[in-house]
């Protein structure tokens, strides 16, 4: 294929491009029917299409350049108290005791489901293997919080009053979506497999991945109620939901660029359109963002989802020490006794998140800079 018939792509960097990553965007815009590619400063290697992508297509559907998450996505909201709530160490750590209880990270912790709203629970899925996963594993997942890079965090803002943010997604459910239908998918060069959108196979999957963005938005507010019930009994706070913001960064959905309908997919990039409010999240021991999208067409109106690994988890676990993670971790609440299972989130894993900001100025606006006081994750 020559050079003149892959598709564009436009990149926004914060670091350079690794040779792996550079490989696989490569592949990628040789593939059937892309049409455009934005690289995001988030990038970074994961399986077929990387994390911090996005993918145009006119027809085709790549399950892949979405990923098994779908639907993973922030959720921030303000709280009616200020940091020096959370200033007593015996008051931190009941917070995170109640969390751990309240909102577990593996489904085996549930102590109770929580019931699912009646615009998700009662929406049917394509197939009945995948409907059976999503009233009996996805009942049980509701609400759950995940692990890896998945957290509970409250944050200061700039006057010092207190936000909760929210990362989670749509658990096993999301994933068996995506393996059922790449099971039906047509392969296309040795790597990826696709679906028409104008078939039924097609219609089907982004029924069901429809259906787990809903799962993973719902389940990101039920965690926040739980939550927020916490931090009523233990802090006195008040969950201000008129401040909420929610975004996600694994989806498909159709958006009109250059005159023409495209399915723009991400993979760890947000939505970014012009006056859209969005999370950009940094690790757990450095500052996160609140930012408005300026609709950059040129970026498919996205945004990075984050702060993106700088280190594998592999690499991470490798060279960050217990004894470094609590110094990175200092001043911020969070479970100690399990600094050993954190090494591979430890805040060096991460890419500085003011670069990844500064890249991608033409994308979004600053609004708000919070600073992170506890910060709970599942492992």
């Amino acid at each position: 294929m020559s050079e003149a018939s892959m598709a564009p792509v436009r990149t926004w960097l914060a670091a350079p491009m690794g040779q792996e990553v550079s490989e696989a965007i490569d592949r990628l815009r040789r593939s059937p029917d892309v049409q455009q590619i934005a690289v995001m400063p988030d990038v970074h290697l994961s399986a077929d299409v990387c994390i911090g992508v996005v993918v145009a297509t006119s027809h085709l559907i790549y399950p892949q350049a979405v990923g098994g998450d779908i639907g993973c996505g922030m959720l921030a909201v303000a709280l009616d108290v200020d940091a020096a709530s959370l200033g007593d160490p015996r008051v931190a750590g009941h917070v995170l005791a109640e969390l751990s209880r309240a909102v577990p990270a593996r489904r085996r912790n549930r102590r109770k489901v929580i019931q699912q709203p009646e615009d998700v629970a009662g929406v049917a899925l394509s197939n009945p293997s995948l409907e059976s996963i999503r009233r009996n594993e996805g009942a049980i997942e509701f609400a759950t919080l995940g692990s890896g890079n998945h957290f509970i965090e409250i944050q200061a803002d700039e006057d010092n009053r207190l936000w909760l943010m929210v990362h989670s997604g749509s658990r096993a459910l999301g994933q068996a979506i995506r393996d059922n239908h790449l099971s039906r998918a047509q392969p296309v060069d040795n790597r990826f497999r696709v679906l028409d959108a104008n078939s039924n196979a097609g219609a089907e999957y982004l029924h069901d991945a429809s259906c787990a963005r809903s799962f993973a938005g719902a389940s990101r507010r039920a965690i926040a109620e739980e939550v927020g019930s916490v931090l009523a009994r233990t802090i006195g706070a008040k969950v201000c939901w008129e401040t909420v913001i929610t975004t996600d960064h694994n989806h498909v959905s159709l958006e009109h660029y250059g005159g023409r309908d495209l399915w723009v997919h991400r993979k760890g990039a947000m939505p970014a359109r012009l006056g859209e409010s969005g999370v950009l999240p940094g690790s757990m021991g450095s500052v996160s963002f609140h930012v408005e999208g300026r609709g950059h067409e040129a970026a498919l109106c996205s945004s990075a989802h984050g702060a993106g690994r700088a280190l594998s988890r592999t690499q991470a676990r490798a060279q960050v020490t217990e004894r470094e993670l609590r110094r990175q971790m200092s001043g911020i609440w969070y479970d100690s006794r399990i600094a050993g299972k954190l090494l591979d989130e430890a805040p060096s894993a991460y890419k500085n998140i003011r670069a990844v900001l500064r890249a991608q100025k033409d994308m979004v606006k600053l609004t708000r800079t919070l600073r992170p006081v506890l910060n709970y994750k599942g492992v």
